[in-house]
């Protein structure tokens, strides 16, 4: 995680355009973006130098144009904004984190299954045999 560029709100926009489909030109960026995002052109072509500068893009010209895809996976920036989530916010306290969370946000039973689940694993438990530990 070390040197994990740090993206912002609007720059998470175009990674999340990228990782979806790439390579994509910045034409193709802007079309693909959702349909209440009303950059202009300009706007995300300063996004993706942004990014392009932090290192979380790449790109190769294809006769006129750029072709830009992702340098850095979206679960490597999911995981580096989620710790930096965890420790400013909880102070690196996990459970707090969770047990907010959970007090305040309506889950479905597939959602509460997986996350018994994941603790079940957590605990070295076999999911499927509860009598085995």
């Amino acid at each position: 995680m070390e040197g994990m560029p740090k993206i912002s709100e609007s720059e998470w926009e175009i990674m999340k355009t990228v990782w979806r489909e790439n390579p994509l030109t910045a034409e193709q960026i802007v079309q693909q973006l959702p349909k209440d995002t009303e950059w202009s052109d300009q706007t995300v072509r300063t996004f993706i130098n942004r990014l392009m500068k932090k290192r979380a893009l790449g790109y190769h010209k294809s006769g006129r144009s750029y072709q830009y895809y992702p340098l850095i996976s979206e679960k490597e920036c999911v995981r580096a904004e989620s710790k930096s989530f965890l420790n400013r916010v909880f102070n690196g306290a996990a459970g707090l984190m969770m047990t907010n969370f959970l007090e305040e946000t309506q889950l479905s039973d597939k959602e509460i299954e997986r996350l018994q689940q994941i603790l079940t694993e957590k605990q070295g438990r076999d999911p499927q045999d509860p009598s085995r530990p």
